[in-house]
């Protein structure tokens, strides 16, 4: 059993949080959902609610084996905290997996760390990695060592299998 971090907040893109949570759940990893505050709830673009395990100021990534950043608007708005930056910093740096999908490699352009990195991810985001210095692939989903990238909602069949497989 892994322990995968996700970060999330508000205006997440509904499925891209709960269809790679419950496909990690039912291989037996345990999800720790992780925001600014422990014991709130968020909201997904679509209404759904999710309830918030941990704050994160009462975590480390160290104590984690994995991360999930699903996309929607979630990941531009915690690209702007220093402390989730440097959250998802410590997975990339340190090579161990790292799942994200759609608009959540945003998240890895404030960490400085994605030059020569092969990923995917939405098409608007694309651009961005791109002149960030990643290596972009229109794919559903990209591995590149730990780093498991894929696009839209579309492609989570084959995403969740990969990031599943990851962890085995």
């Amino acid at each position: 059993m892994s322990k995968v971090a996700v970060l999330v907040t508000n205006d997440v893109e509904d499925i891209e949080f709960t269809s790679p949570k419950e496909a990690l759940e039912a291989a037996g990893h345990k999800i720790t959902v992780i925001e600014k505050e422990a014991g709130t709830e968020l909201t997904g673009k679509h209404g759904t609610k999710i309830p918030v395990d941990k704050g994160i100021d009462e975590v480390n990534p160290e104590d984690f084996d994995a991360l999930l950043i699903p996309g929607g608007f979630s990941p531009d708005q915690l690209r702007v905290d220093p402390r989730f930056v440097a959250f998802t910093k410590y997975f990339l740096a340190y090579n161990k997996p790292l799942f994200s999908i759609c608009h959540g490699p945003q998240l890895f352009i404030q960490t400085g760390l994605v030059k020569g990195r092969t990923l995917t991810a939405y098409a608007s985001i694309q651009p961005d990695l791109y002149y960030a210095g990643a290596v972009v692939e229109n794919e559903p989903v990209v591995i590149d060592h730990a780093l498991i990238t894929s696009r839209v909602p579309d492609d989570l069949p084959t995403f969740n299998k990969a990031i599943v497989d990851a962890l085995a």
